[in-house]
């Protein structure tokens, strides 16, 4: 959902920015794995220490990259399957950093097996959720749902979460319970996305397998016409 307003927004904030790296020789390629490293470092460097302020903030600045790599590519007219590959392909890997960095508090200074394993389930479904649109689309299914929480969701809230919980260190009292309740919203939330997605595919599926069952039924033996339908192969009775 928020994909659909705030990455229009962003992407007009940052055209300037992402032109200016074009003119220094910087390719949308080097951003994808710039930023990817920023990430990941951010998470498994501060989050398992507990400074998620601090860890919040390094992500941030690294995270639109995501954005700045795709504006690049447009503005250059370089876009490419390769870099739609590489950008996917890393933001899973950056996905998975933050929610390890969480896993790794909570089993470590964090002393919490549960939130541990919310945090290991954030970072299984997350990837799993994308997993199921990308096998519908390979297979030639639209997967048309977007789902309650997608990736962008995912991080804001627990990227938020996280920000605020680490004002905890700085004398802010009690708010440090924001993580555990983001994680258990963004827990939940992927799992219905994740039925929503399969069902989805299931339904979609099943409405292609019985429009490809109907077409050779709708020709002759040589590929012609039946003498009932009509031109575009719809039987004369109208679409069943």
């Amino acid at each position: 959902m928020l994909n659909k307003y705030a990455r229009a927004f962003f992407t007009r904030v940052l055209t300037p920015f992402a032109a200016l790296l074009l003119r220094l020789g910087v390719s949308p390629d080097a951003v994808t794995l710039i930023g990817t490293a920023g990430v990941m470092a951010g998470a498994l460097v501060f989050f398992p220490m507990g400074e998620f302020f601090w860890g919040t903030i390094v992500i941030t600045v690294f995270v639109f990259s995501d954005l700045v790599d795709g504006n690049m590519a447009r503005q250059a007219g370089i876009s490419s399957r390769w870099g739609a590959f590489l950008d996917s392909t890393l933001d899973r890997v950056a996905d998975g950093a933050i929610f390890g960095g969480f896993a790794l508090w909570y089993a470590g200074r964090g002393d919490d097996d549960i939130l541990c394993a919310v945090a290991i389930f954030c970072l299984a479904s997350g990837q799993v959720v994308s997993y199921t649109k990308a096998r519908g689309e390979s297979i030639g299914l639209p997967v048309a749902v977007n789902g309650l929480v997608e990736r962008a969701e995912r991080l804001v809230i627990s990227l938020v979460a996280a920000g605020l919980a680490g004002l905890h260190k700085f004398g802010v009292p009690g708010i440090d319970v924001l993580l555990p309740i983001a994680l258990w919203i963004v827990a939940v939330g992927s799992l219905v996305t994740l039925i929503q997605r399969v069902v989805t595919v299931r339904r979609e599926s099943a409405e292609a397998d019985v429009a490809e069952a109907a077409a050779p039924a709708a020709q002759g033996p040589a590929g012609a016409l039946r003498p009932d339908a009509d031109a575009s192969g719809r039987d004369g009775e109208g679409d069943r």
